[in-house]
């Protein structure tokens, strides 16, 4: 198609809400996307300045565009959601639909059985779910069976096979988990009012149970059948015991969905909670990964769509942390505070929580996906044209004044590479200058990288505020590597960011994992000037006791130095070990130094 005839179609496009799908010169489906107004939303593709890489290679691929009319914005999210799931596009987040999930099936039968499936029929059996977790429909079905005698056999139980005395009770009548409805030992009546209570409690319900329990439990009393009380009590406790572990907020808050997301560079995170008077009933997380420019709400409204159609969800309201246009059939609430505010943080700790541990499992899986996204995030939050694959951070060291010294500690892919470590000597400054140090070292460090044609880092880190920022600056000005490296400073107080010509600070959040890196970069480097500087110190102090020995020379110590590596072994030497360096009489006169006592 040439390039006019997609400009009319762009021309012609309505303005009404819709399903828009571009294609590339082969036909196949590059994109499909929502919108409120179709010619508003497309015309946007081909009029923005996109910043992103993927979207501006999207657009130059885009040949032909189909759009499908729609009555709602309901209507076009569902499609959507469809659409992407048929197609698979490339440009797509794309939505796993996970069909294995396990039900609760109440079986449409006489005298109906309750069971675990994975396969939904279409025979007007009940079904409930779907669980995240086998373990959770494990825990009711041994609730529901603790509380109420079923039949787990598969015959079929028409009045009239049972009437010819076709069935036999099996030992689960004898165990009493069964009341014999086979051999017409219990109503029909008697049995769906059971099959009435499990409904509720999978539900989320357990309010009608539990007065039923206890009247039962006080007739019992009264009848003086103390046996059957303590049987009934057993199970008020039983089903007390698992409402206490379920209901999380006020019991009023029902048939209500909570939606929350985090969100980085990459992925996003979507946690879905599911409640029922009271009770989490469901709570499932969906990872989205990210293909384009999407927003948070871009991708909430996806996955909002994708988790209630996956979970068959009928709820009418939905607690979500920012406004969102889900259409007109469901209500959205944005709570504040309260037990609403509560159960929406409560979604958004578990979001958190698996995106955590998605990141632990990914580090020891993916570790190059688990790189490529902490730098794809360090770019993002330190505002850098390029991702900080090599970083280097300095830190000046002269306590007391004395042995002035500096550290370069570098960094690659966010993990310490210690061959590449720096140790500098002071040479041109006199006395504790701070800033003239810095000014030196960072001098010295890239004239030498320049030198060798070594790869130079994408981003310089300066321990130290303003002042020790514009001395590193001034070395970079004259190396002219202002436009290849960025270079920022960080105060230890506030762990403020310092950016050349700009006066206002950066304050990541203290949680951030940029933080983190670079708080462990200047630790790093501090410990490493520090142990420099410790090494310098004791160095000349015992340089200089050796010079006190009398008949011992500067030859003899450059000697005893290179063969023991440092003074403080030559003062732990023996006689003997002495003797093989400078011979026997200046071995005992050193020997005596260090012994006298």
């Amino acid at each position: 198609m040439s390039k006019s005839t997609l400009e009319i179609q762009l021309k012609t496009l309505p303005n009404a809400p819709g399903v828009y799908q571009y294609f590339d010169a082969e036909g196949i489906i590059l994109y499909v996307g929502k919108a409120k107004n179709l010619k508003k939303r497309v015309n946007s593709y081909f009029t923005k300045k996109h910043e992103n890489g993927k979207t501006k290679v999207l657009v130059k691929k885009i040949n032909r565009i189909k759009h499908i009319v729609v009555a709602t914005e309901t209507d076009a999210l569902l499609l959507e959601n469809n659409l992407i799931k048929k197609y698979k596009p490339r440009y797509n987040v794309m939505l796993k639909d996970d069909k294995s999930y396990p039900w609760i099936c109440i079986k449409k039968e006489r005298f109906p059985r309750v069971f675990q499936t994975r396969r939904l029929l279409k025979d007007g059996s009940e079904y409930f779910g779907p669980y995240t977790s086998v373990k959770t429909v494990y825990t009711l079905l041994d609730l529901i069976r603790g509380l109420y005698p079923l039949r787990n056999c598969k015959y079929d139980l028409a009045e009239e096979k049972i009437k010819a005395g076709k069935y036999k009770v099996c030992l689960e009548y004898h165990l009493g988990n069964c009341k014999g409805a086979c051999e017409g030992l219990e109503t029909e009546a008697e049995y769906n009012e059971n099959i009435k209570a499990i409904r509720d409690i999978l539900k989320g319900n357990f309010k009608d149970s539990l007065l039923q329990f206890k009247n039962q439990m006080k007739q019992f009393s009264i009848e003086m059948h103390f046996e059957d009380a303590q049987k009934i009590k057993e199970k008020i406790e039983i089903l007390e015991n698992y409402q206490a572990k379920s209901t999380i907020v006020n019991p009023k808050i029902s048939n209500v969905d909570v939606f929350s997301i985090v969100s980085d560079e990459s992925y996003a995170y979507v946690n879905f909670l599911q409640l029922s008077f009271g009770s989490i009933i469901r709570s499932h997380t969906l990872e989205l990964k990210k293909k384009l420019e999407e927003t948070d709400n871009d991708l909430l409204v996806l996955a909002i769509t994708e988790i209630r159609q996956r979970f068959n969800s009928t709820s009418k309201e939905i607690y979500v942390p920012f406004k969102l246009d889900l259409g007109e059939d469901i209500k959205v609430t944005i709570p504040k505070l309260g037990d609403k505010k509560h159960i929406l943080d409560l979604s958004i700790r578990n979001a958190k929580y698996y995106r955590m541990d998605r990141f632990k499992q990914i580090k020891i899986t993916d570790p190059d996906r688990h790189v490529n996204r902490i730098m794809a995030q360090m770019k993002v939050d330190l505002r850098l044209s390029d991702e900080p694959r090599h970083i280097e951070c300095f830190d000046n060291s002269n306590i007391q004044g004395t042995n002035p010294v500096a550290a370069c500690v570098v960094f690659k892919k966010g993990k310490p590479s210690k061959k590449d470590y720096r140790h500098f000597n002071i040479k041109t400054v006199v006395g504790p200058d701070d800033f003239a140090s810095m000014e030196e070292v960072v001098f010295r460090r890239y004239k030498r990288l320049q030198e060798e044609k070594q790869s130079l880092p994408q981003l310089i880190i300066i321990d130290g505020g303003k002042g020790q920022l514009s001395s590193a600056l001034k070395s970079i000005d004259k190396l002219n590597l202002r436009h290849e490296i960025t270079v920022i400073g960080i105060a230890k107080r506030l762990e403020e960011l310092f950016y050349p010509d700009d006066p206002i600070p950066l304050y990541l959040d203290k949680k951030s994992e940029t933080l983190k890196i670079i708080q462990r970069l200047r630790n790093e480097a501090h410990r490493f000037s520090i142990d420099h500087h410790r090494n310098r110190r004791s160095k000349n102090a015992l340089t200089t006791e050796l010079e006190t020995i009398s008949g011992i020379g500067e030859k003899t110590m450059i000697d005893l130095i290179k063969h023991f590596k440092s003074a403080k072994r030559v003062s732990y030497a023996k006689l003997d070990e002495l003797e093989d360096v400078v011979g026997i009489s200046r071995a005992e006169k050193i020997y005596n130094y260090y012994n006298k006592s």
